[in-house]
């Protein structure tokens, strides 16, 4: 039986994110993935260009039962170490909007730095982990039927979410076998199905603005023919669902106040074309009905109606259907922070056995805050294993 410092099970962005600060501080470390390849999500992210890092990370963009639980590790490990961890590696970035970091050389740059940074590791791919026991002080896993021994254990399996690159629920099984509880997972950052669009607006899209709760989040939005996607509805969905969500197409026009004024100033006019002076013209015929009646014609209870589904209309929980996890980016729940120590990463019930990243019952917004809490939470794992 081969005798390690540390094991991590994936290899990952927080799994290779902890490896290097092990092989750093002299550890002797092996880190299991299942995969052929690491960072397989990495590589994916921001169509190929790697969505590194966002200078706004703050727990006010992390979702969970807990989370705040992200403070601890976004303090020692923050947006700024990682543009610095950039710099040393000579990854050229670039800002997409300000504060949202991108790498012009490509994110199979950002995965040979974490290999880099990981030298020293011993590396398996393709090895599956059967099994995990402690015996005194000691973990004893058993991975393609061979046993590997250590004194601490680093869990970093990601999420069930976008199966094609592939992932396992190997880390909930962990947690729970040592008595930790699993936040029940669901999809996140993904479309929506939903009822009230027709597939005949699908391939539109537009500036909108979605409440969810007292948050008011505005941007692209993009109709499907199954629903609706694009970033403000990615955004939407990591957010808490249970009171539905409020949709406002045109979200710098008081529709009703538009219409009542076309009907004062030059009823002869129909509404659809009225609309289409703020809205794309298939939306205007859509919420119109395509009905030819002069402005004038229209009863202002009706033009209340229009009005009402264009700035404000509300859509139920249970007519929203979160796209699969095969498609989703990422998944809300997983392993609760309860009893996890957020400056280290630790079980409180377990000595020595660590989680990070995507496992862990944290959600971050889109644009880079998953990538930075993993960075954050390995690094501080690999800090203390």
């Amino acid at each position: 039986m081969k005798q390690y410092d540390v094991i991590i099970i994936g290899a990952g962005a927080a799994g290779l994110a902890a490896a290097g600060e092990l092989v750093t501080r002299g550890r002797r470390v092996l880190v299991l993935d299942m995969g052929a390849s690491p960072a397989r999500k990495v590589a994916a992210s921001g169509g190929g260009k790697c969505n590194i890092t966002n200078m706004a990370a703050s727990a006010t963009r992390y979702f969970g039962k807990n989370p705040n639980f992200v403070r601890g590790a976004l303090s020692r490990v923050s947006p700024t170490d990682i543009l610095q961890w950039c710099e040393r590696h000579k990854l050229k970035l670039y800002e997409k909007e300000p504060g949202r970091y991108f790498c012009a050389d490509g994110a199979d740059a950002v995965v040979d730095a974490l290999g880099r940074d990981a030298m020293g590791a011993d590396i398996k791919f393709n090895h599956n982990v059967n099994n995990v026991n402690k015996r005194n002080d000691e973990f004893i896993v058993v991975a393609n039927g061979t046993e590997f021994c250590s004194k601490s254990i680093i869990v970093a399996t990601g999420g069930i979410s976008f199966g094609t690159l592939g992932v396992s629920d190997t880390g909930y099984k962990i947690a729970k076998q040592f008595g930790h509880e699993i936040v029940p997972v669901r999809p996140a950052l993904c479309a929506m199905a939903v009822p009230m669009f027709g597939a005949d607006l699908a391939g539109i899209s537009i500036k909108a603005e979605i409440s969810v709760g007292r948050e008011k989040i505005r941007d692209d939005m993009l109709f499907t023919h199954f629903g609706i996607g694009g970033p403000a509805v990615y955004r939407a969905s990591v957010r808490d669902l249970s009171n539905g969500i409020t949709i406002n197409l045109c979200p710098d026009c008081d529709i009703f106040s538009a219409l009542k004024d076309a009907k004062q100033k030059n009823g002869k006019r129909n509404i659809s074309t009225i609309l289409a002076e703020h809205l794309p013209v298939r939306i205007a015929k859509y919420f119109s009905h395509a009905d030819t009646r002069n402005i004038a014609d229209w009863r202002d209870t009706e033009i209340r109606t229009i009005a009402t589904n264009i700035n404000n209309m509300h859509i139920d929980t249970h007519d929203i259907k979160l796209h699969n996890l095969q498609s989703a980016e990422i998944v809300r729940g997983g392993v609760s922070t309860d009893n996890i120590s957020s400056k280290t990463m630790e079980s409180k019930i377990c000595p020595g056995l660590f989680f990070v990243g995507e496992v862990l019952d944290i959600a971050g917004d889109l644009g880079g805050f998953n990538l930075q809490w993993a960075w954050a939470s390995g690094r501080v794992a690999g800090q203390n294993a």
